[in-house]
């Protein structure tokens, strides 16, 4: 099933593991590997925490996408966040990206294909840009449990090019869905 939702909003990369990025008049999305040119491209974890514990484990955060309802959220909390400051490659709109089951594919303009892998945890490295920060990507459900709204991960699955004001379709995976886990 195909659902027509949403924009790219910006899109960011770093050839360095910074936190922020700067955002870019386009990206290039490569299969199997990431966004070119940016420091979390491989087939391989490239996140520096996981290439320690492991470097040969499967890049499952090739692409990074938080939704700008985040940030208006932070906004109303008293946090000023951007496109891209928060780590993203993709910033998109109109997506209720926390709510997509895993395996989700997202056609970002007219070629890139992207597969929805998991949530993204929020780490510390948030509070170094605005203190509070991390705990404001954090909430709790009625029952009590941690929900974490710092963005989604995916991999690259087909080649393309993602420019700010693509249009984003969503293709569900088969029922029955998975729930996001963190990746």
């Amino acid at each position: 099933m195909d659902i027509e939702s949403g924009i790219v909003a910006a899109v960011s990369r770093s050839p360095t593991h910074s936190m922020s990025k700067p955002n870019a008049d386009s990206i290039r999305l490569v299969a199997g590997l990431g966004v070119d040119g940016d420091a979390h491209q491989g087939a391989t974890v490239k996140h520096r925490s996981r290439v320690a514990k492991n470097p040969t484990t499967p890049n499952l955060r090739q692409v990074h996408l938080i939704h700008t309802e985040l940030f208006e959220e932070l906004l109303a909390r008293g946090f000023s966040v951007s496109p891209g400051v928060m780590g993203e490659n993709v910033t998109t709109s109109g997506v209720d990206l926390l709510a997509l089951p895993t395996g989700t594919r997202l056609h970002l303009g007219g070629q890139a294909v992207v597969e929805v892998t998991g949530l993204r945890n929020p780490c510390r490295q948030l509070d170094s840009l605005q203190s509070g920060l991390m705990a404001a990507t954090l909430d709790r459900d009625g029952d009590g449990n941690l929900i974490r709204k710092a963005g989604i991960m995916a991999t690259v699955v087909s080649d393309g090019v993602v420019r700010q004001g693509d249009p984003i379709r969503i293709e569900l995976p088969p029922l029955p869905h998975q729930p996001l886990m963190l990746v």
